[in-house]
């Protein structure tokens, strides 16, 4: 079964209804990349006039994490997943709609591949870009994600 960003925002609505809320919506994803958008609106702002950093963070950490459940589901394996670190860099007012991007898919199917071969918990650090409508970065974030072979 295909995954979609419709199948990707229905989960989000029922196990990330804060993300939900705060209007995070996945874009697009493929095998390698991940797009989320989220608008900077009255529920989701800060008192600087701009997009509060965790409602971007919400949308940067589930470009990576839509990325690793995608590969978990190709490898047919019963992987867990679980942020273990994050960082973020912030470079401009987050303002109007913000895109982001995690284009590391084949890092994380590697990162799997080793999982499953040596039977041994892996981490593997994750970058979301996000832009803004004029193509100019907001932010950067990264997230250390934490795989594990089950049973």
């Amino acid at each position: 079964m295909k995954v979609t960003p419709f199948q990707l925002n229905v989960f989000m609505f029922f196990k990330l209804p804060a993300a939900f809320w705060c209007g995070v919506r996945a874009k697009s994803i493929l095998p390698e990349k991940c797009q989320s958008t989220v608008k900077h609106r009255w529920l989701n702002q800060n008192p600087f006039n701009s997009m509060y950093f965790a409602v971007q963070a919400m949308a940067a950490e589930f470009t990576t994490g839509a990325l690793v459940m995608w590969q978990i589901k190709q490898s047919g394996k019963n992987i867990s997943m679980l942020v273990a670190h994050n960082k973020a860099t912030f470079t401009k007012k987050a303002k109007g709609r913000i895109t982001f991007e995690c284009n590391e898919g084949n890092k994380i199917k590697a990162i799997i591949e080793q999982a499953i071969a040596t039977n041994e918990g892996q981490t593997v650090w994750l970058t979301s870009i996000g832009t803004d409508e004029k193509g100019d970065q907001v932010s950067e974030m990264q997230f250390e994600w934490s795989l594990k072979v089950k049973g």
